[in-house]
């Protein structure tokens, strides 16, 4: 997941300084080529991840030029397949060198279509939901030739489109917007305009003249020693993510957000006659599935005035009884279930197209069971429970479930 930051406070290259920094990367500091291609493709694709999602953005298209911007892109594409997308690639100039042909093997033994000039439809808008313009990086001189200049065009008219609400494929440009010049932005109105830009080691100049809604950094792989040369100020990467936005996320219709689930087919016939037993399974497949607090749950509960609450819990324990949580005598969920000792609970498990409800009674375990739970916490939780005075835990019966 990535972070804002505000495209102000970070620094922007210029062609020479942009130049020099590969320079010494591949250079004194040890990287290769491919090595730097992949992380650039990598944080090409993680940055479409975040915002088109593969359940309504799923057709790309990949236009990839003779350059090393053009390695990204076939990087890129690589990625999205493994990330759930349908690539397909343009690559009209190939380079012959032992690197991008390697490129192209990998994508062939993916089955990823190569489409020729010829081969791409007139119109882009029923084929693709997404167009990678890879054709030029910050290295390119003087005037698009021949395929690109046309592609350039057709990419161009898309904008045509937004008057006429016709549905459109996005455009995401990698590090240049194609027709730009690198320091001078879009001269004469003749690049490509994309709603994405995803700009590699820090941007360029010319993305300070970009209007598109969506504007990314990736390349999490600058030292100090280059930050400290260059004086960059460079946004942190949140967690382990590849790519971080730079400026606002533009204004979103939040009635608009809708996701399409696609969930396998789960038959009558197999689900476990015991709820536990399926309940436990499921679990199984969310720790398998690697996700964030599989044992996390909402908890709501009802006051003696009749007003619900609801607050995210973690599940510590259950068996044939019912479901067990720890919670605080005094706090609010505690003297509501002593006013109302009937709660409901949700496990919410986002990758699997996964809940499940639970309705029941409310009980205090036995005092042996709650000092056993709570000699079995970290030293600092015991100091805690401690000081606290009153740390507890109750029982959910379960009467009622669905999924």
């Amino acid at each position: 997941m990535s972070s804002a930051q505000n495209s102000d406070s970070v620094s922007h290259l210029t062609q020479r300084e942009a130049a020099e920094i590969d320079e010494t990367l591949m250079g004194p500091l040890g990287f290769s080529v491919d090595q730097l291609m992949e992380l650039a493709g990598l944080s090409v694709a993680t940055s479409i991840a975040e915002v088109y999602k593969p359940s309504e953005y799923d057709r790309v298209l990949a236009i990839c030029g003779p350059g090393s911007n053009g390695g990204d892109g076939l990087v890129a594409a690589r990625h999205l397949y493994h990330f759930g997308y349908k690539p397909s690639v343009c690559y009209p100039k190939r380079t012959q060198k032992p690197l991008y042909t390697g490129l192209v093997t990998q994508l062939e033994s993916l089955s990823i279509p190569f489409l020729s000039v010829e081969d791409l439809p007139l119109d882009f808008s029923k084929d693709f939901d997404i167009i990678v313009d890879a054709m030029f990086g910050f290295s390119f001189h003087g005037t698009p030739r021949p395929p690109f200049d046309d592609l350039i065009k057709r990419l161009l008219c898309l904008h045509g489109y937004d008057q006429t609400r016709q549905k459109r494929p996005v455009i995401v440009s990698v590090d240049i917007p194609s027709g730009w010049h690198v320091e001078e932005g879009d001269i004469g109105d003749e690049g490509i305009k994309p709603d994405m830009l995803v700009s590699l080691t820090a941007p360029k100049l010319c993305a300070k003249k970009s209007s598109g809604p969506h504007h990314f950094l990736g390349g999490r792989f600058v030292p100090p020693v280059i930050a400290d040369k260059y004086k960059l100020r460079l946004p942190p990467y949140p967690g382990t993510s590849m790519c971080v936005r730079i400026g606002k996320a533009p204004n979103v219709d939040i009635s608009a957000l809708r996701e399409n689930y696609i969930s396998p087919e789960f038959l009558e016939e197999q689900v476990e006659s015991d709820p536990i037993n399926q309940f436990r399974k499921w679990v199984d497949d969310a720790i398998a599935a690697g996700l964030r607090e599989p044992n996390a749950m909402a908890l709501s509960t009802v006051g003696k005035d009749g007003k619900p609450s609801s607050r995210m819990v973690l599940l510590k324990g259950v068996d044939r009884g019912g479901f067990v949580w720890c919670t605080n005598y005094e706090s609010r969920k505690a003297c509501e279930l002593c006013d109302n000792p009937h709660a409901s609970l949700l496990f919410y498990w986002d990758g699997l197209n996964r809940q499940v409800r639970v309705e029941g009674s409310v009980e205090k375990v036995s005092d042996e069971e709650s000092e056993q739970y709570f000699h079995s916490r970290p030293r600092g939780s015991q100091i805690g429970a401690i000081v606290s005075k009153r740390v507890c835990l109750t029982k959910c019966c379960i009467i009622h479930r669905c999924a």
